[in-house]
């Protein structure tokens, strides 16, 4: 635990020695610093996926210099501290943990969702879905949204009835397509994808984690298709679409 407080400590001394003295951090504020969290929390997510502990290591510490340097500044608007920040996150968990720190009796986690859910609009939120960021990605704001609709119970009853749904939003985005309206289409789509995030929830699969993989893979083996064309001294725009599958079969076998 010493340790820990001491490499704690020595991160607090070198921001206070950085913004005192470096032009650049002198210069930064919650501003500015906001699109580079966003891109430091993304490079985590990477490293997460690629499973490479020592760039997971290096990523959690850029985003710590950030949640610092958020903290450096409010601390000179006089407005918190870091203490001030770890100490209201303290009392937030002990507070949403009253199975742990109370007297409340759990029988699984999705006991504890619920019962933080319920503690938060105690808390004087408005909304079961006031804590979904407006700025998150679509995709995992629909996921955000319906797990948290689904704390109160507003959910299918199994997973047969999703898929249900979702062969009824196909039939109405094929339905939009014949049509040819381009609204009506957008609509349509976007409630199909909406169904869909709806059953990886209930197949207990994270859609944004799955679409990611699929992206890493297809951008792998796309790169081979362009490696094998530069072996045959060709270009890929005078290949036809079934000279580059079979590449991208062959990549396939070989587990790219």
């Amino acid at each position: 635990m010493e340790e820990k407080l001491q490499a704690f400590a020595r991160i607090l001394k070198i921001m206070d020695e950085l913004r005192e003295r470096c032009p650049w951090d002198k210069k930064q504020t919650m501003e500015t610093l906001r699109p580079l969290t966003i891109e430091e929390t993304y490079e985590l997510g990477d490293a997460i996926l690629q499973a490479e502990m020592k760039d997971i290591k290096e990523e959690l510490g850029d985003l710590l210099l950030h949640i610092v340097f958020y903290a450096k500044i409010g601390e000179e608007k006089g407005a918190f501290n870091i203490a001030d920040v770890i100490n209201s996150l303290c009392e937030k968990l002990i507070h949403r943990h009253p199975h742990i720190y109370g007297d409340v009796k759990v029988n699984d986690e999705e006991d504890v969702k619920r019962n933080w859910e319920q503690l938060k609009l105690k808390e004087g939120k408005k909304s079961v879905l006031a804590g979904v960021p407006n700025s998150l990605p679509a995709l995992i704001k629909a996921y955000r949204i319906q797990d948290k609709a689904a704390q109160v119970k507003f959910e299918w009853d199994n997973i047969e009835d999703v898929w249900r749904k979702v062969e009824e939003e196909t039939a109405e985005l094929k339905e939009a397509i014949d049509l040819g309206d381009k609204t009506k289409k957008e609509e349509e789509f976007g409630d199909l994808m909406f169904a869909l995030v709806n059953y990886a929830r209930f197949l207990e699969i994270d859609p944004e984690t799955a679409l990611e993989r699929t992206n890493i893979k297809f951008i792998r083996r796309f790169k081979y298709i362009e490696e094998q064309a530069g072996v045959q001294n060709r270009n890929l725009k005078e290949m036809t679409l079934g000279e580059m599958d079979n590449i991208w079969n062959e990549a396939k076998a070989k587990g790219l």
